[in-house]
């Protein structure tokens, strides 16, 4: 911000009328929009308002189907910048800290994604937030595609052909965020253009909050109602927190100087009853929902703790590696793979709950010798010691994501890590010959570098 005002020679005396003459232009534009689409503007006294149940009360009683529902006006909280004095130097200093201004929210009924709104921060630094439901985006395209389906809230319990519906679900990440998301600007942010004519700015697009979710659709309520009170009573009394952590794909709390609250919280709600596991602001959380579908989904706030192979920021030219998950749209697929991965450890243990086979037959086939590229491969011997270790090594929570390297065996398989370079050859030489028995016995397979940037 203060380069900005640099650029733009605004003093910062002058700071609070630049910003408020900035307030007025929104409000001026916003008004004109909804004078020309006919729709109305609200200002409501409080902002907790439920705006979207407000929104689509409006569109029914208007008969509203597509376009612009209602434009809404409070104060809210916020990050603003302000100018005030600095006691010890004696001079202004620009300050961001938490504040409050007037915010507007756009509901519209998009013709591809249904119902979004779009919220606008009327003071510096002019923040937009957008709020968009998968869901109400693939009704939209099931509509169009001629496919049946039954929805009831944020749920599906009826499609006519699952095969393709997930196959234009999964369309939805080749979506061009920033294109899209740009083009909610000029339609509902025309100041924008105005604003900043003399030096264009544009705006960078991140996720405050991603919802990943898995959906199991049962045939009926009965089918859903017989397994699910097993499931809860297995995810509250047997997951601990190294569970958590496993299915989040993050390494064991064996640090206890980092902070990190692991929690598991239960609660019944009208659309269903739901447990919750949480790592900091990262969650994954498992609902009935309408009495005929089994959810489970991972929501991401922070992913930091989460890894993308990209090329590091700044180096064009350099080499790819694994490096911290950003907020930005470009980390937007490497999110959607993390959370469906996270689903689905989920679901595998759950699937672990009415076990009724024999753990000797479940484990039978890895005990016997088996044959990979034409070599003998030799069986495993799950209860034995070296092979238990070897086994439960593998399976490690920070294994999960991102896979292991010979290296990443050694201080768990050896008390001792060598130093001597034939020792160390020797033992990376004996990881070696065990991974090569457990993709033997398809237990592992080797992971190819993603080639995406």
């Amino acid at each position: 911000m203060r380069a900005y005002l640099g650029t733009m020679r605004i003093l910062l005396k002058d700071f609070a009328d630049c910003g408020k003459a900035r307030t007025a232009e929104i409000e001026m534009a916003t008004q004109t929009l909804a004078e020309k689409a006919k729709r109305p503007m609200i200002f409501l006294s409080s902002s907790n308002t439920r705006k979207q149940t407000l929104a689509l009360d409006i569109a029914r009683a208007d008969n509203v189907t597509e376009g612009l529902i209602a434009i809404f006006k409070c104060v809210e909280p916020c990050w603003s910048f302000k100018v005030g004095p600095n006691a010890e130097t004696k001079k202004l200093e620009l300050r961001y800290l938490p504040s409050k201004c007037s915010h507007l929210y756009f509901y519209q009924l998009d013709p591809q994604l249904g119902l979004i709104h779009l919220r606008l921060q009327m003071w510096a630094p002019f923040s937009i937030h957008v709020c968009m439901n998968g869901r109400d985006w693939l009704s939209r395209t099931f509509q169009r595609e001629g496919i049946g389906f039954q929805q009831r809230d944020n749920c599906f319990v009826d499609i006519d052909d699952l095969t393709r519906a997930q196959e234009l679900a999964s369309l939805q990440l080749q979506t061009n965020w920033s294109e899209m998301l740009d083009s909610l600007v000029s339609r509902f942010h025309p100041a924008h253009q105005t604003m900043f004519a003399t030096r264009p700015l544009d705006y960078y697009w991140s996720e405050e909050e991603t919802e990943w979710a898995t959906d199991v659709m049962f045939k009926s309520p009965k089918a859903l109602a017989s397994v699910y009170p097993n499931l809860l009573r297995h995810a509250i009394t047997t997951f601990g927190s190294s569970d958590v952590l496993r299915f989040l794909g993050q390494p064991p709390a064996v640090n206890y100087t980092t902070t990190r609250e692991i929690l598991t919280s239960f609660v019944r709600r009208p659309e269903g009853t739901r447990v919750k596991h949480s790592n900091n602001s990262n969650s994954i959380k498992m609902y009935d929902k309408q009495e005929m579908v089994l959810r489970v989904e991972t929501t991401i706030n922070d992913p930091r703790d989460l890894k993308v192979f990209r090329l590091k920021e700044g180096s064009p030219d350099g080499k790819k590696s694994w490096l911290r998950l950003r907020k930005g749209v470009a980390d937007l697929h490497r999110r959607a793979e993390v959370s469906q991965k996270s689903n689905e450890r989920y679901l595998e243990a759950m699937a672990s709950v009415e076990h009724d086979q024999p753990l000797g037959a479940t484990v039978q086939p890895i005990c016997e010798p088996t044959a990979s590229k034409g070599r003998r491969v030799r069986a495993l011997q799950p209860l034995s010691p070296d092979d238990s270790l070897l086994l439960a090594t593998v399976n490690r929570a920070e294994f999960a994501i991102n896979g292991f390297r010979n290296r990443d065996l050694r201080p768990q398989l050896f008390n001792d890590v060598a130093t001597d370079p034939a020792e160390l050859k020797r033992q990376a030489a004996k990881i070696t010959r065990l991974l090569r028995i457990l993709r033997g016995h398809g237990l592992i397979q080797k992971f190819l570098k993603p080639t995406v940037t």
